[in-house]
């Protein structure tokens, strides 16, 4: 087998070699053990028959390791200047694919398509560059590409975030977008040790695997998110003020959000936090005829 990438020692020779410079501005952070490498793709469940989507394999650290294990690695790498690297560092692997383009631009659908034909199993794994995590997830759920599971490091926080229950602090309209869709959970937190140069935060890796079938059927997704991200903008304050404050014409609706409150049994008193996505589906569904009217 080919000497890991991912120790202190190679990635100093790697860097050198290239001449490479971190850019901060892209938020690269190099793993460096292959321990916790191993860790990170054993959460991914893969098979000689999966496919697998990676984000910012940086010099290919990840990379080789999901390359031993899956059938195909398709990487988005931006940075053009990782590109001789990766060729140089990924060169005993033939089933590895690199392509120069921010992931938030690309068509993902397309890229499934034509990258994993006749492909049943597809996941994404990644070490996410911090400053887009959210924005990734959220292009890869709501534009429903067919994924089975995303095992991706990310800012402990974040992940907190994600994983978070009803009435906890760390809960959000983040919670709520990405467990409608996944069943999300920590696999393991990581120090800042392990990586070059050192992140000031605290990692987690996160475990997100697609559910069967939504927790709540909803008229418009959506408008869903929309419920709940407006039911947040100020943690301190009623459903009711928020939605008033945050959707076209609450004020003026007044009477009919109170209605719809009314309509599915729920005290408007109530505070976003406390509620479940299903309640949350319950109230989206009750305004939806009176904000989104033709």
């Amino acid at each position: 087998m080919n000497k890991d990438i991912a120790t202190p020692n190679r990635t100093k020779e790697i860097l050198e070699k290239h001449g490479f410079s971190f850019k901060k501005s892209l938020g690269q952070n190099f793993l460096i053990d292959p321990n916790i490498l191993r860790n990170i793709v054993s959460h991914a469940d893969l098979t000689d028959q999966t496919g697998v989507i990676e984000i910012g394999p940086g010099i290919g650290a990840l990379t080789e390791h999901l390359a031993r294990s899956a059938k195909k690695v398709v990487a988005f790498e931006i940075d053009g200047r990782l590109l001789p690297v990766l060729e140089d560092t990924l060169s005993p692997y033939n089933n590895v694919e690199i392509i120069n383009q921010d992931v938030l631009e690309a068509d993902l659908n397309k890229v499934v398509e034509e990258q994993f034909s006749g492909y049943d199993d597809v996941v994404v794994v990644a070490n996410l560059p911090y400053y887009v995590t959210t924005p990734i997830i959220m292009k890869f759920l709501l534009g429903k590409v067919p994924i089975r599971a995303m095992v991706i490091m990310m800012q402990k926080e974040v992940a907190d975030r994600i994983t978070a229950s009803p009435s906890t602090k760390a809960y959000g309209s983040l919670s709520i977008a990405v467990q409608y869709y996944m069943d999300a959970e920590v696999s393991m937190i990581v120090p800042k040790t392990v990586f070059v140069p050192q992140p000031n935060v605290e990692s987690a890796v996160l475990k997100l695997t697609k559910k069967a079938e939504a927790p709540v059927e909803v008229i418009d997704e959506d408008f869903l998110f929309e419920v709940a991200r407006g039911s947040f903008v100020q943690r301190r304050k009623t459903l009711l003020n928020n939605l008033q404050s945050s959707m076209r014409d609450g004020k003026a609706k007044k009477e009919q959000i109170l209605e719809a409150f009314e309509q599915i049994g729920m005290d408007p008193g109530r505070r976003g936090e406390t509620l479940s996505i299903e309640e949350f589906g319950k109230l989206a569904n009750a305004l939806h005829g009176e904000f989104k009217k033709a």
